[in-house]
């Protein structure tokens, strides 16, 4: 005699529990895995933290010092991380698609007047650029935020670049970037056919500083950088200080960063004349001997 059969319903539970119990082990992997996925998210937010607040301090360190920032604003694809790497020998990534510079690249360059600068390369822009976007690229847009001038790239050969200036205005807006001066610099005129004088002068009437080059050929980037340099004394103070030899460092500072006029030794100190920046300025009022030392309105151009 065979072994009763189980009811319906016995063997009904019977199934569905081993079912369950053979599922035990995928739900299990899949849940190790949101943690594994929840643990990666979490150490990445606070590695972003640490970048976000080491780049501060390199920030401030370099206002205290007085040495200008530069950011390269544009378009993608306009050629930005080309113009870096011309004017500052910098191996900077160079590519022909979307966001090829995520993260900033800051490299050291200098003026024509010996003035140290820094020059920063940023995320490309695009039309409608996402909020989620916009925060993944935070570090390389707080660069922008903190710079003291916006060099603006546009290609000029690109049927829309009117329309790609008018969206990179946009999302600087967008971001709360005021009060900065903007050079336009047309890039790509290697492969412009019109008239350079006139283009220039066109775009001129709506964008007010603007230069032409070719970032590829190196054409026009003298002019350039003594263009940067005329909008960097327009916002300069001029002072006048003795500072004594035992303060090295704001003598070496005031060499790298300011536009000395006259430097003279004397047994009391280095006796100077120069444009500095407000920072600058700032550091050296324990020194200032210019009777008006109290009304540092910066220079116009």
């Amino acid at each position: 005699m065979g072994t009763p059969r189980a009811p319906d319903g016995r063997r009904g539970r019977a199934r569905r529990y081993r079912r369950r119990r053979a599922a035990w082990p995928r739900r299990d992997a899949a849940e190790t895995d949101r943690r594994e996925i929840r643990r990666r998210i979490a150490r990445l937010k606070r590695e972003l933290e640490e970048v976000r607040a080491h780049r501060s301090r390199h920030r401030a360190k370099r206002a205290r010092e007085g040495i200008p920032v530069i950011a390269l604003v544009g378009y993608t694809n306009a050629g930005k991380s080309t113009l870096l790497n011309a004017l500052s020998g910098a191996e900077v990534y160079v590519a022909d698609q979307l966001f090829a510079t995520l993260d900033p690249t800051t490299r050291r360059l200098t003026l024509p007047g010996g003035r140290l600068a820094l020059m920063t390369d940023t995320v490309g822009f695009i039309q409608k650029l996402p909020t989620t976007l916009v925060a993944a690229f935070r570090a390389t847009l707080e660069e922008i935020t903190e710079a003291d001038i916006l060099l603006h790239v546009v290609d000029c050969t690109h049927a829309n670049a009117r329309q790609q200036a008018a969206t990179v205005e946009e999302t600087l807006s967008e971001l709360n970037v005021h009060g900065r001066p903007i050079l336009v610099a047309l890039n790509k005129i290697d492969l412009y056919d019109g008239d350079l004088e006139a283009l220039r002068r066109d775009w001129a009437v709506d964008y007010g500083h603007v230069v032409t080059i070719s970032a590829t050929t190196q054409t026009g980037l003298d002019t350039l950088l003594a263009r940067i340099e005329e909008l960097l004394a327009a916002g300069m103070i001029t002072i006048e200080a003795q500072i004594p030899y035992t303060r090295g460092d704001l003598i070496a500072q005031l060499r790298a960063s300011a536009l000395v006029d006259q430097e003279d030794h004397t047994a009391a100190g280095v006796q100077v004349r120069a444009h500095v920046t407000p920072a600058m300025a700032a550091a050296l009022s324990p020194f200032r001997t210019d009777t008006d030392a109290t009304d540092d309105t910066p220079t116009q151009e």
